[in-house]
């Protein structure tokens, strides 16, 4: 989560005004219940990839195609959900949509952690981002509700700063977790989860909810959960069954017709999960785009990067954590340092650069690695290039978007631009899983791999020419980068 996204999040705490009780929660105190939520939240994105071996060996060797839906079936849900889930709270009560999504999310992890199979994980794991997409629009409106105005610049970044944090943590923690068990990748979630509530209901500052305007488009977002969902399945299983399949054909075809019903949804509705007037604001839109194609190249790098590790290499779980970290951890002081640059070049060629610089880095693996181990002169630099291109291309691409947008559809605004990447984050898993397919030998998985990174690359690079539209008259070219 960035500065950017931050900031129009943030807008939606203008929507309740604070009612002060007998006696008034701390800051503090608010700070902490809040950031817990919204850590566990993030940190969950990235401490299941490194679990995903170990799913398929204690799934009786699952298929990649079967577990992919651990990572799919989350952000598919947490994409459809996060736009109503803010406007259902925005009816109802921040510090009610909170405490409620806190606790679905706590409940769905430790479902999660004692599913008997891929399928009862697979349905926990949607419950699991239910849960998140009714907590992370509210959680920044707690906390700017009791924070004095001119704190609230800081409070921003603090916020934002736990999702890099989570992010470089992510991998380190989800290999300690998985060398003890698989399941306590999701137990972690439940106590901090338990505490939260319990000290969110007595602590977090209660708030006049803003009843008026129309309900939110509910049948839309169902739209949209089949139409990204019908897609990436597809896509997972067009190298078993062939492209031309009519297997795969008639989930493509059900894709358009759902996206096509999700379209005309949203141009009707009084409350949609996408405000199509919105698309019309070209920066907006172009910059939404790239965010969407970046994160179909993030997301196969880091994929791919959790599976070289693993059972190409034969890693143990906490060896890949620490293989992978150095990436996550190089994006929040990147993210800082892009400010300069944005300010000289401008948030398109940024962005651009950023993109390039990422796909650098796969290319180098696609051209170095091989079944042979070695780190330190093959896999790291690899991870260090793509790591800086994240910290220079998502968060400015992020913050332009928020830029390019009236401060009364901040927030708005935020929620569709992280649906964007959520769906891209499916489409480059759902990608990985039909390049990889199922290899046979160290050779065969050489190849496939190597395709992988070079399509994700690919990508990538279509990222950076869709930044650099920015910089077309018209467009804001020096729009500000967000902050990690």
């Amino acid at each position: 989560m960035t500065v950017g996204e931050s900031n129009s999040l943030a807008s939606t705490a203008g929507r309740e005004t604070a009612r002060p009780s007998p006696s008034a929660p701390s800051s503090r105190a608010t700070v902490w219940i809040i950031s817990a939520g919204v850590f566990v939240v993030n940190l969950d994105l990235f401490i299941v990839n490194v679990a995903v071996p170990a799913l398929g060996d204690a799934f009786d060797g699952s298929s990649l195609a079967s577990l992919s839906w651990v990572l799919n079936a989350y952000a598919i849900v947490f994409a459809a959900l996060l736009v109503v889930a803010g406007r259902l709270a925005d009816r109802y009560g921040h510090r009610r949509g909170f405490l409620l999504g806190l606790a679905v999310f706590t409940v769905a992890s430790a479902l999660c952690a004692f599913a008997p199979g891929v399928g009862w994980l697979v349905a926990a794991r949607a419950l699991q981002a239910a849960g998140a997409a009714a907590l992370m629009p509210t959680s920044l409106a707690l906390l700017l509700v009791d924070t004095p105005a001119e704190r609230r610049p800081r409070a921003i970044r603090s916020w934002a700063a736990i999702g890099g944090i989570a992010a470089g943590l992510g991998p380190v923690v989800g290999g300690v977790l998985v060398e003890a068990d698989w399941r306590w990748v999701f137990l972690v979630n439940v106590p901090v989860g338990v505490i939260g509530l319990l000290a969110g209901a007595r602590l977090l500052p209660d708030a006049r909810p803003h009843r008026e305007g129309p309900f939110p488009d509910l049948v839309g977002a169902v739209l949209l959960t089949l139409a990204i969902g019908a897609l990436a399945f597809a896509l997972v299983k067009a190298d078993a069954w062939g492209w031309s399949s009519l297997r795969v054909l008639v989930p493509l075809l059900a894709t358009a017709a759902l996206a096509a019903g999700f379209w005309v949804r949203s141009a009707r509705h009084p409350a949609p999960v996408v405000e199509l007037s919105m698309l019309r604001t070209r920066v907006f839109a172009t910059a939404t785009l790239g965010a969407l194609l970046f994160t179909v190249a993030f997301a196969a790098m880091l994929l791919t990067a959790v599976l070289w590790c693993q059972q190409v290499w034969g890693y143990s779980a906490i060896r890949t954590g620490l293989a992978i970290a150095p990436g996550p951890l190089a994006v929040p002081v990147l993210a800082v340092l892009s400010g300069p640059v944005v300010r000289r070049l401008g948030a398109g060629r940024t962005a651009a650069l950023g993109c390039l610089v990422f796909a650098a880095g796969l290319i180098w693996w696609a051209l170095v690695l091989d079944t042979a181990p070695h780190y330190a002169s093959g896999f790291l630099p690899g991870m260090v290039v793509t790591g800086t291109g994240v910290g220079f291309a998502l968060p400015t691409l992020v913050g332009v978007a928020a830029a390019a947008l009236p401060s009364t559809r901040f927030a708005t605004g935020s929620a569709v631009t992280s649906m964007a990447r959520q769906t891209g984050s499916v489409l480059g898993v759902a990608l990985m899983v039909t390049l990889l397919g199922a290899p046979d030998g160290p050779g065969e998985a050489l190849d496939a791999f190597r395709h992988g990174w070079w399509a994700a690359a690919a990508t990538a690079v279509l990222g950076a020419v869709t930044a650099l539209a920015l910089h077309r008259p018209g467009a804001a070219a020096t729009a500000p980068a967000a902050r990690l």
